[in-house]
């Protein structure tokens, strides 16, 4: 379990992606969301998963590795389709008892649906796994920079959103070791949340949260140890500067963009 744990987790490669700078991945990463969003037919969708995995092979990321980086955030995706296959109605109907029904129209919203948030969320893994927590904080922080002037904490804010990153998979390192620890303690982890779920759920969240605490103490006192007085004169080993390579990413995600739009107005025959 902790190997797999990998949520916001860089994969470091050397790969025309990975060199981007990170203030322009960050951009074009909500752009890609919205090309997504724009992608109203199943042409436009397939598209759009054409250019999410053209990505990820310009990355040198496998598609199998990005989809472990996202699995925990699958049970969304999973229950959202449930939901439409249950609320939307139309067409042939395939099955129904009581209040139940799963209609021909409600299978096609629960893919087209499902599809979509899986693009979603691998369009926005590819941030985290191509760029460093540092170059990432780095670039927020630079893109946040103008609103400092009308008393918004740029600075601030980037060290949370680093902190959160950084320690998100290590959260999740270690929610996978304290469930083995439980497990050779002889605990039983029902799944059935009226036998014995809930209990079980808290011998893992008391000693997660516990540590969680544990960890932000010490990162509190290395950072008063260190004299740390927030963003104040700080610099960079490597400047942000952009390169051909952004002009070569942002290219092809107005290339997607135009691709998605043009086959929104496609008839299906």
């Amino acid at each position: 379990m902790p190997d797999r744990a990998i949520i916001g987790q860089y994969w470091p490669e050397d790969s025309l992606v990975h060199a981007m700078d990170p203030r322009v991945k960050f951009i074009l990463s909500f752009v890609l969301m919205a090309a997504v969003f724009c992608a109203a037919t199943p042409l436009s969708l397939a598209v759009a998963a054409l250019f999410v995995v053209g990505f990820y092979a310009a990355s040198r990321i496998p598609l199998l590795q990005a989809i472990r980086a996202i699995g925990p955030l699958l049970v969304l995706v999973v229950l959202t389709a449930l939901l439409n296959v249950l609320f939307v109605q139309g067409g042939h109907v395939y099955f129904e008892f009581g209040i139940i029904c799963i209609s021909e129209k409600g299978l096609q919203s629960a893919v087209f649906i499902g599809c979509r948030l899986l693009l979603l969320l691998m369009g926005m893994s590819l941030l985290t796994l191509t760029t460093a927590t540092l170059d990432i904080t780095a670039a927020f922080e630079r893109l946040m920079a103008p609103l400092s002037r009308i008393g918004v904490p740029a600075h601030e804010l980037g060290m949370i959103l680093g902190i959160a990153l950084r320690f998100l998979p290590q959260f999740m390192t270690e929610l996978g070791i304290i469930y083995c620890a439980q497990k050779s303690r002889g605990a039983h982890f029902n799944a059935n949340p009226f036998r014995g779920g809930i209990q079980s759920l808290t011998a893992l969240l008391i000693p997660l949260f516990t540590s969680a605490f544990r960890h932000a103490e010490t990162l509190s006192a290395a950072m008063e140890a260190r004299c740390y007085h927030g963003g104040v004169g700080t610099t960079r080993l490597d400047p942000l500067r952009l390169t051909w390579r952004d002009a070569v990413g942002t290219g092809a995600l107005v290339l997607m963009i135009a691709a998605v739009v043009a086959t929104n107005y496609v008839p299906l025959s």
